[in-house]
């Protein structure tokens, strides 16, 4: 049984979605302007333009139908699969996160580390790691 990591996982990436979906529409909350946004949420400016945005918006918007139709059905290879990707994918983006926590002192402003250490850092473990407790139910 399925219980709330890969049902809250589908959530998190249907939101995603629609995050990216806004930010390639030119608005740029919760920073006042693009370059505060990629520094706050990547750590360097990057463009949050559609044709980065919106790619990124179909892709998390694909993996949460696979992850949602894991959730209802476990045992459909396809949908395991795209759950299991997604669960690595937070694992990896915690640990990269965790040393970057320690050892990433690379002048990206004073936002991203701290977000990085207190909410971008422990949702991805905490996430990857009950997306994978379902996985192996």
């Amino acid at each position: 049984m399925v219980v709330g990591g890969a049902r809250a996982g589908a959530v998190v990436l249907a939101v995603l979605a629609a995050v990216h979906v806004y930010w390639a529409c030119g608005a740029t909350w919760p920073a006042a302007d693009e370059r505060g946004l990629s520094l706050a949420v990547l750590g360097s400016v990057v463009s949050f333009g559609p044709a980065v945005t919106l790619p990124l918006a179909v892709l998390e918007g694909v993996a949460s139908a696979g992850v949602y139709a894991y959730v209802r059905d476990p045992r459909r290879r396809l949908a395991r699969l795209v759950t299991g990707a997604f669960a690595a994918g937070l694992l990896l983006r915690g640990t990269v996160g965790v040393f970057w926590a320690v050892f990433g002192k690379d002048g990206s402003g004073a936002v991203f580390p701290w977000l990085n250490a207190l909410v971008y850092t422990p949702l991805c473990l905490g996430l990857g790691l009950a997306v994978l407790r379902d996985l192996r139910r």
